[in-house]
């Protein structure tokens, strides 16, 4: 994505512009931070939070958009090597998934969004949550400077 393009879309755009073209909530907010952020993470990459959407598959399990959440904490804060801490990671997925849960009162998926899958009903809501949840998550890692560490 462009500069120029980055600059006029906001992150909220961004993902609903992403899940809108059919992307499920997880790999919207995957993909939109990686483009947002123009992050070295390949398509290929990207094909990690497909399994996400629906709460697990449609398990209805915890929030694809927050599972997708704690990825891109991972890709400025996971570790390399197993050597280093898991702490920050540990820390900032606990804080985000609390963060979450008090915005929507609840993380998990059948909980947020009691519609059946495929739906009207259910897309919009979703698109709602991942929206949403792409705007806490930008003002996370900006109040935290997750996106200027190394």
């Amino acid at each position: 994505m462009s500069e120029q393009e980055q600059n006029n879309l906001s992150i909220k755009e961004l993902a609903g512009k992403n899940f809108k073209e059919g992307y499920n909530c997880s790999e919207t907010i995957v993909r939109t931070f990686r483009d947002f952020y123009q992050l070295d993470v390949s398509d290929e990459a990207l094909k990690m939070a497909s399994g996400f959407g629906g709460g697990l598959g449609h398990a209805g399990c915890m929030c694809g958009a927050l599972s997708g959440a704690t990825m891109v904490l991972g890709m400025f804060q996971g570790r390399d090597n197993k050597e280093q801490s898991r702490g920050p990671i540990y820390s900032s997925s606990h804080d985000f998934h609390g963060i979450f849960s008090e915005k929507f009162g609840a993380a998990c998926c059948r909980v947020l969004n009691p519609h059946e899958f495929g739906t009207q009903e259910q897309r919009r809501t979703c698109l709602k949550i991942t929206g949403n949840t792409a705007e806490l998550l930008l003002k996370y890692i900006q109040e935290k400077e997750l996106a200027t560490k190394g």
